[in-house]
């Protein structure tokens, strides 16, 4: 009789259920937090999928147009509260902000 090579523990950890994926955990490690200047600002990329709509970076001056993969960053330490903050945020260029808002 042929011997099977296939390891018994195998099968039991196959039928475990998969926990539950989080979202939101699972996108938020996207968004970090950067000081500049003093100032703390979130920073979240976005791709070139997600890039849909033109937008005016404000380090250059220059349009962003759809399907360019650029940055979206807010104030993390504004008095206004977060959703002033939010409501305020700017898509960058890559370039422009690594050489830094003003």
């Amino acid at each position: 009789m042929a011997r099977s090579h296939r390891s018994r523990g195998r099968a039991a950890k196959s039928r475990a259920p998969h926990p539950e994926l989080d979202v939101a955990s699972l996108t938020a490690g996207w968004r970090r937090t950067e000081v500049r200047g003093g100032r703390e600002w979130n920073v979240q990329p976005v791709s070139e999928r997600q890039a849909v709509k033109a937008y005016l970076c404000p380090g250059c001056g220059l349009e962003i147009e759809p399907g360019i993969a650029h940055l979206v960053a807010w104030r993390a330490d504004g008095v206004l509260g977060d959703a002033a903050d939010l409501a305020s945020r700017r898509h960058w260029h890559i370039h422009c902000w690594r050489i830094g808002p003003t």
